[in-house]
């Protein structure tokens, strides 16, 4: 699986564990890995698969593993976001872009393996495809920031 798809499929689990009570943490990572496929159809009405959670075991341990290191670190995360997100705290911020923001800042941070230029650019692209209109500017200027 390349990264691109790993870190998308974080993103979807960091943001659905993110609806619910910490104590189901561990029924909502397992949960995540029976979700049907989805589909959808793109621009030019041609069918396409929008989620697919079929992968190895090593890959959704791997998954598993990377979401929760995120999850634990969650308030140094959160901290450090409302440090230089101008008017923006993470309390009022939309899930989906805190959820991108969290994990390219864990990825500057915690994982050496991964450049702060990739960390900000595969979180712009999230953004795009999964934020709101405004969402890559804010994700980027608040990445931007950070490094």
């Amino acid at each position: 699986m390349t990264r691109s798809k790993m870190r998308e499929h974080c993103f979807k689990l960091l943001f659905c564990a993110d609806f619910h009570p910490a104590e189901e943490k561990d029924e909502q990572l397992n949960q995540y890995f029976e979700e049907p496929l989805e589909y959808d159809f793109d621009k030019e009405g041609k069918e396409e698969i929008i989620h697919d959670v079929s992968m190895s075991g090593e890959n959704s341990d791997q998954l598993i593993e990377r979401a929760e290191a995120v999850m634990v670190k969650i308030p140094e995360l959160d901290l450090k976001i409302n440090e230089v997100a101008e008017g923006w705290k993470t309390k009022r911020m939309g899930r989906a872009e805190l959820t991108i923001l969290r994990l390219a800042l864990y990825e500057i941070l915690f994982d050496d393996d991964v450049p702060e230029k990739v960390a900000i650019n595969e979180a712009v692209e999230l953004a795009k495809k999964y934020g709101g209109n405004e969402a890559p500017a804010f994700i980027n200027g608040v990445l931007a920031k950070l490094v």
